[in-house]
């Protein structure tokens, strides 16, 4: 028995495993658009890659101050955003979305969507 609890005591989950919730998805999308509206996403990035070991200790500092933190945001986006970094593999996910997020938008302003060309009005009064 205590055998068996060992072949699994120290199991990780593998970062291609991690499906965040439609909810999770959501309130992660809506902080990555945030960080690039702001164009912070490579500061971002590394932020998130240098705090991965901590993203556990990150959402219970956050479960922690929620009574602080509900005066700027709800306090449902709060648990939702904290049980998603209770994750090992939320990290990894974040900065990938972030790049994809950011690509499609950087994709969207190189190639802008054709419109018909405005008629040109003319006066008759010449």
């Amino acid at each position: 028995m205590i055998k068996k609890w060992l072949a699994h005591a120290f199991a990780v989950e593998r970062p291609e495993d991690f499906a965040p919730t439609v909810e999770q998805q959501q309130i992660a999308d809506r902080i990555c658009r945030e960080i690039i509206r702001r164009d912070m996403v490579t500061l971002a990035i590394l932020t998130l890659e240098t705090c991965r070991p901590l993203n556990y200790i990150g959402s219970q500092a956050i479960h922690f101050f929620t009574p602080l933190l509900s005066i700027l945001v709800d306090p449902r986006s709060q648990k939702i955003f904290a049980d998603l970094l209770e994750q090992r593999a939320s990290i990894e996910w974040l900065c990938q979305r972030l790049e994809f997020l950011s690509n499609a938008k950087q994709e969207n302003q190189n190639h802008p969507v054709d419109h018909a060309p405005v008629p040109v009005l003319k006066n008759d009064d010449s």
